[in-house]
Protein backbone atom coordinates (compact mmCIF):
# COMPACT_ATOMS: atom_id res chain seq x y z
CA UNK A 1 0.00 0.00 0.00
CA UNK A 2 1.16 3.69 -0.29
CA UNK A 3 2.21 5.62 1.92
CA UNK A 4 0.31 8.42 3.43
CA UNK A 5 1.33 12.06 4.59
CA UNK A 6 -0.49 11.23 7.76
CA UNK A 7 1.48 8.12 8.01
CA UNK A 8 4.28 9.75 8.36
CA UNK A 9 3.23 12.93 10.06
CA UNK A 10 2.30 10.62 12.80
CA UNK A 11 5.10 8.11 13.15
CA UNK A 12 8.28 8.47 15.48
CA UNK A 13 11.61 10.12 13.65
CA UNK A 14 13.08 6.65 13.39
CA UNK A 15 9.80 4.83 11.59
CA UNK A 16 9.68 7.82 9.34
CA UNK A 17 13.08 8.06 8.81
CA UNK A 18 13.32 4.10 7.86
CA UNK A 19 10.54 4.90 5.43
CA UNK A 20 12.14 7.09 3.25
CA UNK A 21 15.21 4.98 3.00
CA UNK A 22 16.14 4.91 -0.23
CA UNK A 23 14.49 8.73 -1.41
CA UNK A 24 17.99 9.96 -1.67
CA UNK A 25 21.08 6.98 -2.54
CA UNK A 26 22.77 5.84 1.05
CA UNK A 27 21.85 9.27 2.41
CA UNK A 28 18.95 8.87 5.03
CA UNK A 29 19.98 11.41 7.12
CA UNK A 30 18.66 14.04 3.96
CA UNK A 31 15.14 12.75 5.37
CA UNK A 32 15.80 12.30 8.79
CA UNK A 33 16.70 16.40 8.86
CA UNK A 34 13.72 17.24 6.70
CA UNK A 35 11.51 15.34 9.20
CA UNK A 36 12.24 17.73 11.79
CA UNK A 37 9.91 20.23 9.59
CA UNK A 38 6.53 17.91 10.18
CA UNK A 39 3.44 18.28 10.33
CA UNK A 40 3.75 18.02 5.62
CA UNK A 41 0.19 19.15 4.40
CA UNK A 42 1.42 18.12 0.41
CA UNK A 43 3.96 16.17 -1.04
CA UNK A 44 5.35 19.10 -2.29
CA UNK A 45 5.77 20.43 0.94
CA UNK A 46 8.13 17.27 1.78
CA UNK A 47 10.50 17.49 -1.04
CA UNK A 48 10.94 21.07 -0.30
CA UNK A 49 12.17 20.53 2.86
CA UNK A 50 14.31 17.63 1.63
CA UNK A 51 16.04 20.08 -0.63
CA UNK A 52 16.46 22.34 2.15
CA UNK A 53 17.94 19.92 4.34
CA UNK A 54 20.42 19.23 1.44
CA UNK A 55 20.98 22.78 0.98
CA UNK A 56 21.88 23.07 4.71
CA UNK A 57 24.17 20.40 5.15
CA UNK A 58 27.38 22.10 3.02
CA UNK A 59 29.32 21.50 0.14
CA UNK A 60 31.20 18.24 1.68
CA UNK A 61 27.67 16.22 2.09
CA UNK A 62 26.61 17.30 -0.90
CA UNK A 63 29.59 15.50 -2.82
CA UNK A 64 29.43 13.03 -0.56
CA UNK A 65 26.11 12.65 -1.50
CA UNK A 66 26.82 12.58 -5.30
CA UNK A 67 29.87 10.17 -4.66
CA UNK A 68 27.32 7.62 -3.41
CA UNK A 69 25.62 7.48 -7.10
CA UNK A 70 26.66 4.49 -9.43
CA UNK A 71 28.08 5.79 -12.36
CA UNK A 72 25.41 5.15 -15.39
CA UNK A 73 25.85 1.87 -17.02
CA UNK A 74 28.78 1.10 -14.46
CA UNK A 75 30.13 -1.28 -12.91
CA UNK A 76 27.92 -1.69 -10.25
CA UNK A 77 25.29 -2.27 -13.22
CA UNK A 78 27.62 -4.85 -14.55
CA UNK A 79 27.73 -6.60 -11.64
CA UNK A 80 24.26 -6.27 -10.23
CA UNK A 81 25.37 -4.25 -7.11
CA UNK A 82 22.88 -1.29 -7.60
CA UNK A 83 20.51 -0.74 -4.80
CA UNK A 84 16.64 -1.54 -6.23
CA UNK A 85 16.07 1.99 -6.87
CA UNK A 86 19.06 2.41 -9.40
CA UNK A 87 18.42 -0.71 -11.26
CA UNK A 88 14.70 0.12 -11.55
CA UNK A 89 15.91 3.81 -13.10
CA UNK A 90 18.73 2.39 -15.43
CA UNK A 91 16.51 -0.46 -16.80
CA UNK A 92 13.97 2.26 -17.34
CA UNK A 93 16.43 4.26 -19.53
CA UNK A 94 17.25 0.64 -21.31
CA UNK A 95 20.98 1.53 -19.87
CA UNK A 96 20.76 -2.51 -19.61
CA UNK A 97 20.29 -2.87 -23.42
CA UNK A 98 23.16 -0.89 -24.94
CA UNK A 99 24.70 -1.78 -27.61
CA UNK A 100 28.38 -1.93 -27.45
CA UNK A 101 29.69 0.80 -29.12
CA UNK A 102 26.89 3.07 -27.09
CA UNK A 103 28.28 0.73 -23.76
CA UNK A 104 31.46 1.56 -24.83
CA UNK A 105 31.09 5.37 -25.03
CA UNK A 106 29.48 5.56 -21.91
CA UNK A 107 32.48 4.20 -20.20
CA UNK A 108 34.62 6.81 -21.82
CA UNK A 109 32.42 9.30 -21.19
CA UNK A 110 32.23 7.94 -17.28
CA UNK A 111 35.86 8.45 -17.56
CA UNK A 112 36.35 11.75 -18.85
CA UNK A 113 34.07 12.99 -15.99
CA UNK A 114 35.07 11.35 -13.25
CA UNK A 115 38.91 12.80 -14.16
CA UNK A 116 37.36 16.34 -14.91
CA UNK A 117 34.96 16.70 -12.36
CA UNK A 118 35.88 14.29 -8.93
CA UNK A 119 32.26 12.49 -8.98
CA UNK A 120 30.50 10.86 -11.38
CA UNK A 121 27.93 12.09 -13.53
CA UNK A 122 24.31 12.04 -12.10
CA UNK A 123 20.84 11.98 -14.42
CA UNK A 124 17.94 11.60 -13.73
CA UNK A 125 17.80 9.09 -16.62
CA UNK A 126 13.79 8.59 -15.92
CA UNK A 127 13.67 12.27 -17.52
CA UNK A 128 11.05 14.67 -17.23
CA UNK A 129 7.83 12.73 -18.08
CA UNK A 130 8.89 10.26 -15.43
CA UNK A 131 8.80 7.46 -18.14
CA UNK A 132 12.52 7.76 -19.09
CA UNK A 133 15.20 9.26 -21.36
CA UNK A 134 16.35 7.61 -24.67
CA UNK A 135 19.98 6.58 -24.42
CA UNK A 136 21.10 8.46 -27.27
CA UNK A 137 19.19 11.79 -25.00
CA UNK A 138 21.36 10.46 -22.45
CA UNK A 139 24.57 10.16 -23.91
CA UNK A 140 24.10 13.64 -25.60
CA UNK A 141 23.68 15.51 -21.86
CA UNK A 142 26.92 13.58 -20.90
CA UNK A 143 28.56 14.95 -23.62
CA UNK A 144 27.21 18.40 -23.10
CA UNK A 145 27.68 18.88 -19.50
CA UNK A 146 30.94 17.96 -19.87
CA UNK A 147 32.05 20.93 -20.71
CA UNK A 148 30.47 22.71 -18.09
CA UNK A 149 32.40 24.74 -14.59
CA UNK A 150 32.79 22.52 -11.99
CA UNK A 151 30.73 24.51 -9.59
CA UNK A 152 27.97 24.71 -11.82
CA UNK A 153 28.43 21.01 -12.34
CA UNK A 154 28.23 19.93 -8.82
CA UNK A 155 25.17 21.94 -8.55
CA UNK A 156 23.81 20.75 -11.50
CA UNK A 157 24.62 17.05 -9.50
CA UNK A 158 22.56 17.45 -7.24
CA UNK A 159 19.41 19.17 -8.94
CA UNK A 160 19.34 15.92 -10.74
CA UNK A 161 19.49 14.17 -7.53
CA UNK A 162 16.23 16.09 -6.15
CA UNK A 163 14.39 15.07 -9.27
CA UNK A 164 15.57 11.32 -8.87
CA UNK A 165 14.31 11.44 -5.11
CA UNK A 166 10.80 13.37 -6.71
CA UNK A 167 9.71 10.51 -9.07
CA UNK A 168 11.17 7.87 -5.91
CA UNK A 169 9.10 9.05 -3.70
CA UNK A 170 5.98 9.66 -5.99
CA UNK A 171 6.26 5.96 -6.27
CA UNK A 172 6.08 5.52 -2.70
CA UNK A 173 3.07 7.63 -2.16
CA UNK A 174 1.28 6.30 -4.84
CA UNK A 175 1.37 9.53 -6.57
CA UNK A 176 0.22 10.10 -10.37
CA UNK A 177 0.88 13.66 -12.03
CA UNK A 178 -1.89 12.66 -14.31
CA UNK A 179 -2.72 16.55 -15.13
CA UNK A 180 0.84 17.28 -15.78
CA UNK A 181 1.22 13.95 -18.07
CA UNK A 182 -1.26 15.15 -20.12
CA UNK A 183 -0.45 18.83 -20.33
CA UNK A 184 3.18 17.38 -20.83
CA UNK A 185 1.66 15.50 -23.34
CA UNK A 186 0.33 17.96 -25.26
CA UNK A 187 3.18 20.20 -25.70
CA UNK A 188 4.94 17.35 -27.45
CA UNK A 189 2.17 16.75 -29.68
CA UNK A 190 1.96 20.20 -30.82
CA UNK A 191 5.71 20.21 -31.44
CA UNK A 192 5.21 17.70 -34.30
CA UNK A 193 4.34 20.81 -36.20
CA UNK A 194 7.62 23.31 -37.48
CA UNK A 195 8.26 24.65 -41.00
CA UNK A 196 9.67 21.91 -43.37
CA UNK A 197 13.63 23.30 -43.57
CA UNK A 198 13.71 22.70 -39.22
CA UNK A 199 11.18 20.00 -39.29
CA UNK A 200 14.08 18.06 -41.26
CA UNK A 201 16.45 18.82 -38.98
CA UNK A 202 14.49 17.61 -35.75
CA UNK A 203 14.25 21.70 -34.84
CA UNK A 204 11.22 23.23 -34.11
CA UNK A 205 9.94 26.51 -35.88
CA UNK A 206 6.84 28.12 -36.05
CA UNK A 207 6.25 31.12 -37.25
CA UNK A 208 3.35 33.27 -38.07
CA UNK A 209 1.05 31.87 -40.85
CA UNK A 210 3.18 29.56 -42.15
CA UNK A 211 1.32 26.16 -43.09
CA UNK A 212 2.84 24.92 -39.33
CA UNK A 213 1.55 27.75 -37.63
CA UNK A 214 -2.11 26.88 -39.50
CA UNK A 215 -1.64 23.35 -38.44
CA UNK A 216 -1.07 24.18 -34.56
CA UNK A 217 -4.05 26.56 -34.50
CA UNK A 218 -6.01 23.72 -36.09
CA UNK A 219 -4.75 21.06 -33.42
CA UNK A 220 -5.12 23.55 -30.32
CA UNK A 221 -8.77 24.69 -31.57
CA UNK A 222 -9.84 20.79 -31.53
CA UNK A 223 -8.38 20.57 -27.95
CA UNK A 224 -10.26 23.13 -26.77
CA UNK A 225 -13.36 21.36 -28.02
CA UNK A 226 -12.22 18.38 -26.75
CA UNK A 227 -11.93 19.47 -23.21
CA UNK A 228 -15.42 21.20 -23.32
CA UNK A 229 -15.30 24.73 -24.28
CA UNK A 230 -18.45 26.23 -25.50
CA UNK A 231 -17.13 28.12 -28.08
CA UNK A 232 -14.30 27.78 -29.79
CA UNK A 233 -13.30 30.40 -32.99
CA UNK A 234 -9.83 31.08 -35.00
CA UNK A 235 -10.32 35.35 -34.94
CA UNK A 236 -9.17 37.77 -37.70
CA UNK A 237 -5.86 37.42 -36.74
CA UNK A 238 -5.23 34.22 -36.05
CA UNK A 239 -5.78 33.83 -32.15
CA UNK A 240 -7.47 30.62 -30.98
CA UNK A 241 -9.62 31.37 -28.57
CA UNK A 242 -12.03 29.24 -26.59
CA UNK A 243 -14.89 30.51 -24.05
CA UNK A 244 -16.06 28.47 -21.08
CA UNK A 245 -19.57 29.91 -20.21
CA UNK A 246 -20.01 31.34 -16.61
CA UNK A 247 -23.02 29.53 -14.33
CA UNK A 248 -25.13 32.78 -15.16
CA UNK A 249 -25.85 34.91 -18.46
CA UNK A 250 -24.27 38.30 -18.00
CA UNK A 251 -21.16 36.94 -16.06
CA UNK A 252 -17.78 38.39 -16.15
CA UNK A 253 -14.85 36.65 -18.14
CA UNK A 254 -11.27 35.59 -16.27
CA UNK A 255 -9.30 36.56 -19.62
CA UNK A 256 -6.11 34.22 -19.71
CA UNK A 257 -3.90 32.85 -22.16
CA UNK A 258 -0.61 32.66 -24.06
CA UNK A 259 1.56 32.51 -27.92
CA UNK A 260 1.67 29.65 -29.75
CA UNK A 261 4.22 30.82 -32.33
CA UNK A 262 7.99 30.12 -31.73
CA UNK A 263 11.16 31.41 -32.54
CA UNK A 264 13.65 29.73 -34.83
CA UNK A 265 15.00 26.27 -33.48
CA UNK A 266 13.37 27.09 -30.10
CA UNK A 267 11.77 25.37 -27.24
CA UNK A 268 8.16 23.62 -26.85
CA UNK A 269 7.35 25.61 -23.48
CA UNK A 270 7.72 29.08 -24.59
CA UNK A 271 4.27 30.60 -24.18
CA UNK A 272 2.18 26.57 -24.86
CA UNK A 273 2.18 26.29 -21.19
CA UNK A 274 -0.08 29.16 -20.65
CA UNK A 275 -2.22 27.93 -22.91
CA UNK A 276 -2.46 24.34 -21.99
CA UNK A 277 -2.50 24.70 -18.42
CA UNK A 278 -5.87 26.47 -18.38
CA UNK A 279 -6.75 24.22 -21.45
CA UNK A 280 -6.73 21.80 -18.17
CA UNK A 281 -8.55 23.31 -15.81
CA UNK A 282 -11.25 23.58 -18.31
CA UNK A 283 -11.38 20.07 -19.21
CA UNK A 284 -11.68 19.06 -15.33
CA UNK A 285 -14.52 21.94 -15.08
CA UNK A 286 -16.32 20.13 -17.91
CA UNK A 287 -16.02 16.95 -16.91
CA UNK A 288 -17.07 17.72 -13.18
CA UNK A 289 -20.07 19.21 -15.03
CA UNK A 290 -18.94 22.51 -12.99
CA UNK A 291 -19.46 26.42 -13.97
CA UNK A 292 -18.04 29.18 -11.62
CA UNK A 293 -19.97 32.87 -11.12
CA UNK A 294 -17.60 33.64 -14.29
CA UNK A 295 -16.23 32.47 -17.34
CA UNK A 296 -12.70 31.86 -18.80
CA UNK A 297 -11.57 32.69 -22.04
CA UNK A 298 -8.59 31.03 -23.55
CA UNK A 299 -6.72 32.97 -26.08
CA UNK A 300 -3.77 31.37 -27.64
CA UNK A 301 -1.94 33.91 -29.07
CA UNK A 302 -1.24 33.57 -32.79
CA UNK A 303 2.12 35.71 -32.78
CA UNK A 304 4.33 37.36 -30.11
CA UNK A 305 7.68 36.56 -31.13
CA UNK A 306 8.35 39.10 -34.34
CA UNK A 307 10.30 36.08 -36.29
CA UNK A 308 8.23 36.40 -39.60
CA UNK A 309 7.62 40.08 -39.75
CA UNK A 310 9.07 42.68 -37.15
CA UNK A 311 5.63 44.03 -36.18
CA UNK A 312 5.31 41.98 -32.95
CA UNK A 313 2.55 40.86 -30.59
CA UNK A 314 -0.08 40.87 -33.24
CA UNK A 315 -1.90 38.41 -31.59
CA UNK A 316 -2.29 40.20 -27.74
CA UNK A 317 -2.42 43.83 -29.40
CA UNK A 318 -5.33 43.20 -31.51
CA UNK A 319 -7.09 42.19 -28.72
CA UNK A 320 -6.08 45.74 -26.82
CA UNK A 321 -7.07 47.60 -30.18
CA UNK A 322 -3.36 47.73 -30.81
CA UNK A 323 -2.98 47.02 -34.63
CA UNK A 324 -1.14 49.28 -36.95
CA UNK A 325 -2.45 49.05 -40.16
CA UNK A 326 0.65 49.78 -41.82
CA UNK A 327 2.21 46.93 -40.76
CA UNK A 328 0.03 44.90 -43.35
CA UNK A 329 3.01 46.17 -46.11
CA UNK A 330 5.26 44.67 -44.38
CA UNK A 331 7.28 41.82 -46.32
CA UNK A 332 9.14 38.71 -44.86
CA UNK A 333 12.21 37.41 -46.13
CA UNK A 334 10.36 35.79 -49.36
CA UNK A 335 8.77 39.12 -49.93
CA UNK A 336 5.25 37.62 -48.53
CA UNK A 337 3.71 40.82 -47.54
CA UNK A 338 1.67 40.73 -44.33
CA UNK A 339 -1.60 41.50 -46.23
CA UNK A 340 -1.23 38.66 -48.66
CA UNK A 341 -0.04 36.02 -45.99
CA UNK A 342 -3.52 37.25 -44.02
CA UNK A 343 -5.67 36.84 -46.88
CA UNK A 344 -3.93 33.50 -48.11
CA UNK A 345 -4.54 31.79 -44.74
CA UNK A 346 -8.13 33.26 -44.91
CA UNK A 347 -8.43 35.67 -42.54
CA UNK A 348 -10.86 38.44 -42.97
CA UNK A 349 -8.67 41.53 -42.10
CA UNK A 350 -11.52 44.24 -41.67
CA UNK A 351 -12.67 42.03 -38.60
CA UNK A 352 -9.71 43.10 -36.95
CA UNK A 353 -10.83 46.22 -35.28
CA UNK A 354 -13.95 43.90 -33.50
CA UNK A 355 -11.46 41.78 -31.79
CA UNK A 356 -11.07 44.58 -29.33
CA UNK A 357 -12.28 43.76 -26.02
CA UNK A 358 -14.18 45.96 -23.36
CA UNK A 359 -12.28 45.70 -20.27
CA UNK A 360 -15.67 46.00 -18.39
CA UNK A 361 -16.84 42.59 -19.38
CA UNK A 362 -13.48 41.61 -17.74
CA UNK A 363 -12.04 40.39 -13.92
CA UNK A 364 -8.78 40.70 -15.38
CA UNK A 365 -5.99 38.80 -17.04
CA UNK A 366 -4.18 35.64 -15.59
CA UNK A 367 -0.82 33.76 -17.40
CA UNK A 368 1.39 31.10 -16.46
CA UNK A 369 4.47 31.10 -18.46
CA UNK A 370 7.81 29.00 -18.64
CA UNK A 371 10.56 31.07 -16.27
CA UNK A 372 13.01 31.66 -19.36
CA UNK A 373 16.04 31.40 -16.95
CA UNK A 374 18.25 30.15 -14.14
CA UNK A 375 16.77 31.64 -10.73
CA UNK A 376 13.96 28.62 -10.02
CA UNK A 377 16.27 26.07 -11.30
CA UNK A 378 18.90 27.31 -8.97
CA UNK A 379 16.78 27.44 -6.13
CA UNK A 380 14.85 24.08 -6.52
CA UNK A 381 11.64 26.04 -6.31
CA UNK A 382 8.97 24.73 -8.86
CA UNK A 383 6.49 28.08 -8.95
CA UNK A 384 7.06 32.09 -8.54
CA UNK A 385 4.78 34.90 -8.41
CA UNK A 386 6.27 37.44 -11.02
CA UNK A 387 5.93 41.05 -9.45
CA UNK A 388 6.50 42.96 -12.93
CA UNK A 389 7.34 42.88 -16.58
CA UNK A 390 10.58 44.45 -17.11
CA UNK A 391 10.54 47.96 -18.96
CA UNK A 392 13.07 48.07 -21.80
CA UNK A 393 14.80 50.16 -24.59
CA UNK A 394 16.27 49.08 -27.90
CA UNK A 395 19.07 50.85 -29.38
CA UNK A 396 20.70 50.37 -33.07
CA UNK A 397 24.52 51.84 -32.72
CA UNK A 398 27.80 52.68 -34.54
CA UNK A 399 30.77 53.70 -33.11
CA UNK A 400 33.05 55.53 -36.16
CA UNK A 401 36.41 55.95 -35.69
CA UNK A 402 39.66 55.44 -38.36
CA UNK A 403 40.60 52.06 -40.37
CA UNK A 404 44.58 51.88 -39.97
CA UNK A 405 47.19 49.47 -40.94
CA UNK A 406 47.04 47.18 -37.71
CA UNK A 407 51.19 47.17 -37.19
CA UNK A 408 52.18 50.33 -38.31
CA UNK A 409 49.91 52.18 -36.12
CA UNK A 410 50.98 52.95 -32.71
CA UNK A 411 48.62 52.29 -29.87
CA UNK A 412 48.56 55.81 -28.89
CA UNK A 413 47.50 56.72 -32.19
CA UNK A 414 44.45 54.70 -33.21
CA UNK A 415 41.14 55.48 -33.60
CA UNK A 416 39.75 52.33 -32.80
CA UNK A 417 35.13 51.56 -32.70
CA UNK A 418 35.56 47.94 -31.39
CA UNK A 419 38.04 49.09 -28.59
CA UNK A 420 35.28 51.86 -27.46
CA UNK A 421 32.87 49.50 -27.97
CA UNK A 422 34.10 46.91 -25.75
CA UNK A 423 34.91 49.22 -23.44
CA UNK A 424 31.39 50.34 -23.33
CA UNK A 425 30.32 46.41 -22.88
CA UNK A 426 32.23 46.18 -20.07
CA UNK A 427 30.78 49.30 -18.51
CA UNK A 428 27.37 47.84 -19.29
CA UNK A 429 28.04 45.40 -17.20
CA UNK A 430 28.86 46.43 -14.30
CA UNK A 431 26.37 49.37 -14.43
CA UNK A 432 23.43 46.87 -14.71
CA UNK A 433 24.69 44.70 -11.97
CA UNK A 434 24.89 47.94 -9.63
CA UNK A 435 21.25 47.89 -9.37
CA UNK A 436 20.85 44.07 -9.03
CA UNK A 437 17.76 43.80 -10.88
CA UNK A 438 18.66 45.13 -13.88
CA UNK A 439 20.03 43.72 -17.42
CA UNK A 440 21.92 45.11 -19.83
CA UNK A 441 23.26 43.47 -23.11
CA UNK A 442 25.38 44.07 -26.08
CA UNK A 443 23.55 40.85 -28.03
CA UNK A 444 24.87 42.00 -31.93
CA UNK A 445 28.43 43.64 -32.34
CA UNK A 446 30.25 43.48 -35.70
CA UNK A 447 32.94 45.17 -37.26
CA UNK A 448 31.85 45.47 -40.96
CA UNK A 449 33.90 44.56 -43.38
CA UNK A 450 36.69 43.95 -40.45
CA UNK A 451 40.56 42.47 -41.64
CA UNK A 452 42.61 40.60 -38.93
CA UNK A 453 45.83 43.16 -39.61
CA UNK A 454 43.19 46.68 -40.07
CA UNK A 455 42.36 48.56 -36.84
CA UNK A 456 38.72 48.93 -36.89
CA UNK A 457 37.09 51.57 -38.33
CA UNK A 458 33.79 51.25 -37.56
CA UNK A 459 31.86 49.15 -35.06
CA UNK A 460 28.02 48.22 -34.98
CA UNK A 461 26.30 47.09 -32.03
CA UNK A 462 22.95 46.89 -30.39
CA UNK A 463 22.07 47.49 -26.86
CA UNK A 464 19.03 46.41 -24.82
CA UNK A 465 18.46 47.30 -21.67
CA UNK A 466 15.96 46.50 -19.26
CA UNK A 467 14.52 47.33 -15.48
CA UNK A 468 11.52 46.36 -12.98
CA UNK A 469 10.74 50.12 -13.30
CA UNK A 470 10.62 52.70 -16.16
CA UNK A 471 12.60 54.99 -13.73
CA UNK A 472 15.10 52.57 -13.43
CA UNK A 473 15.16 51.85 -16.52
CA UNK A 474 15.38 55.03 -17.81
CA UNK A 475 18.44 56.02 -15.35
CA UNK A 476 20.18 53.22 -16.84
CA UNK A 477 19.54 53.95 -20.40
CA UNK A 478 20.79 57.36 -19.32
CA UNK A 479 24.42 56.27 -17.70
CA UNK A 480 24.82 53.54 -20.56
CA UNK A 481 24.38 56.34 -23.32
CA UNK A 482 26.39 59.09 -21.57
CA UNK A 483 29.33 56.28 -21.32
CA UNK A 484 29.27 56.03 -24.96
CA UNK A 485 29.31 59.68 -25.98
CA UNK A 486 31.99 60.22 -23.15
CA UNK A 487 34.32 57.14 -24.67
CA UNK A 488 33.88 58.55 -27.89
CA UNK A 489 34.34 61.81 -26.98
CA UNK A 490 38.41 60.68 -24.97
CA UNK A 491 39.26 58.72 -27.74
CA UNK A 492 38.22 61.37 -30.55
CA UNK A 493 35.47 59.11 -32.34
CA UNK A 494 32.03 59.85 -33.81
CA UNK A 495 28.98 57.73 -32.56
CA UNK A 496 25.02 57.26 -33.92
CA UNK A 497 22.66 55.55 -31.04
CA UNK A 498 19.00 55.48 -32.80
CA UNK A 499 16.42 53.43 -30.44
CA UNK A 500 14.58 51.32 -31.75
CA UNK A 501 12.41 49.95 -29.24
CA UNK A 502 10.86 51.23 -25.95
CA UNK A 503 8.42 49.53 -23.83
CA UNK A 504 6.97 50.35 -20.55
CA UNK A 505 6.71 48.05 -17.51
CA UNK A 506 3.93 46.45 -16.50
CA UNK A 507 3.63 45.76 -12.62
CA UNK A 508 1.07 42.66 -11.45
CA UNK A 509 -1.65 43.69 -10.47
CA UNK A 510 -1.70 43.68 -6.63
CA UNK A 511 -4.72 41.71 -6.05
CA UNK A 512 -3.93 39.07 -8.80
CA UNK A 513 -0.54 38.69 -7.76
CA UNK A 514 -1.71 37.58 -4.26
CA UNK A 515 -3.79 35.14 -5.83
CA UNK A 516 -1.15 33.24 -7.43
CA UNK A 517 0.89 33.68 -4.02
CA UNK A 518 -1.90 32.23 -2.11
CA UNK A 519 -2.13 29.22 -4.40
CA UNK A 520 1.14 28.91 -4.11
CA UNK A 521 0.93 28.41 -0.11
CA UNK A 522 -1.48 26.15 -0.56
CA UNK A 523 0.57 23.82 -2.61
CA UNK A 524 2.76 23.65 0.73
CA UNK A 525 5.49 25.70 -1.05
CA UNK A 526 7.29 29.01 -0.09
CA UNK A 527 6.30 32.06 -2.49
CA UNK A 528 9.30 33.62 -4.19
CA UNK A 529 8.78 36.73 -6.05
CA UNK A 530 10.47 38.09 -9.37
CA UNK A 531 10.48 40.54 -11.90
CA UNK A 532 9.85 38.79 -15.42
CA UNK A 533 13.03 40.06 -17.44
CA UNK A 534 11.15 38.72 -21.16
CA UNK A 535 8.63 40.23 -22.53
CA UNK A 536 4.92 38.30 -22.39
CA UNK A 537 2.05 38.82 -24.15
CA UNK A 538 0.02 40.00 -20.20
CA UNK A 539 2.51 43.34 -20.71
CA UNK A 540 0.07 44.08 -23.81
CA UNK A 541 -3.25 43.16 -21.78
CA UNK A 542 -1.98 45.16 -19.23
CA UNK A 543 -2.61 48.51 -21.33
CA UNK A 544 -6.66 47.37 -20.71
CA UNK A 545 -6.53 44.54 -17.83
CA UNK A 546 -5.02 44.19 -14.14
CA UNK A 547 -2.72 41.08 -15.12
CA UNK A 548 -0.16 38.81 -12.81
CA UNK A 549 1.81 36.05 -14.23
CA UNK A 550 3.35 32.80 -12.91
CA UNK A 551 6.38 31.26 -13.24
CA UNK A 552 7.11 27.69 -14.08
CA UNK A 553 10.83 26.76 -13.58
CA UNK A 554 12.45 25.24 -16.30
CA UNK A 555 15.38 22.74 -16.67
CA UNK A 556 18.48 22.56 -17.87
CA UNK A 557 19.33 25.77 -16.28
CA UNK A 558 15.81 27.37 -17.42
CA UNK A 559 17.05 28.16 -20.65
CA UNK A 560 14.84 29.26 -23.31
CA UNK A 561 14.60 29.99 -26.72
CA UNK A 562 16.50 26.35 -27.16
CA UNK A 563 15.72 22.89 -27.89
CA UNK A 564 16.59 22.37 -24.27
CA UNK A 565 14.07 24.48 -22.96
CA UNK A 566 11.88 22.08 -20.87
CA UNK A 567 10.39 21.27 -17.22
CA UNK A 568 9.04 18.39 -15.66
CA UNK A 569 5.40 16.45 -15.07
CA UNK A 570 5.33 17.26 -11.50
CA UNK A 571 6.14 21.19 -11.89
CA UNK A 572 3.47 21.18 -14.61
CA UNK A 573 0.91 19.43 -12.18
CA UNK A 574 1.71 21.74 -9.50
CA UNK A 575 1.13 24.86 -12.11
CA UNK A 576 -2.55 23.57 -13.56
CA UNK A 577 -2.95 22.93 -9.45
CA UNK A 578 -2.35 26.62 -8.95
CA UNK A 579 -4.45 27.38 -11.92
CA UNK A 580 -7.05 25.90 -10.54
CA UNK A 581 -6.68 27.34 -6.76
CA UNK A 582 -6.88 30.91 -8.31
CA UNK A 583 -10.34 30.10 -10.08
CA UNK A 584 -11.57 28.20 -7.05
CA UNK A 585 -10.49 32.33 -4.95
CA UNK A 586 -12.21 34.19 -7.18
CA UNK A 587 -15.26 32.11 -7.47
CA UNK A 588 -15.38 32.75 -3.81
CA UNK A 589 -14.70 36.26 -3.59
Amino acid sequence: MPLTLAQLNAAPLAEATQWLDGIYEHSPWIAEAALAQRPFATLAQLKWAMVQALEAAGVDAQLALIRAHPELAGKAMVSKTLTAESTHEQSKAGLTDCTPEEFARIQQLNSDYNARFGFPFILAVRGPRGTGLARQQIIDTFARRLANHRDFERAEALRAIHRIAEIRLNEKFGHEPALGNEVWDWHERLAQHSEPAYAEKGQLTVTYLTDAHRACAQRISHWMRDCGFDEVEIDAVGNVVGRYKPAHDGGKYLLTGSHYDTVRNGGKYDGRTGIFVPMACVRELHRQARRLPFGIELVAFAEEEGQRYKATFLGSGALVGDFDQHWLEQKDAEGITLRAAMEHAGLCIADIPKLRRDPANYLGYIEVHIEQGPVLNEMCLPLAAVTSINASSRYQCAIIGMASHAGTTPMDRRRDAAAAAAELLLYMEERAARDGDSVATMGMLQVPSGSVNVVPGRCEFSLDMRAPSNAQRDALVADILQKLDDTCQRRGLQYLAERSMQASCAPSDPALQSRWEAAVQALGLPVHRMPSGAGHDAMKIHQMLPQAMLFVRGENSGISHNPLESTTNDDLQLAVDAFNHVLNQLATA
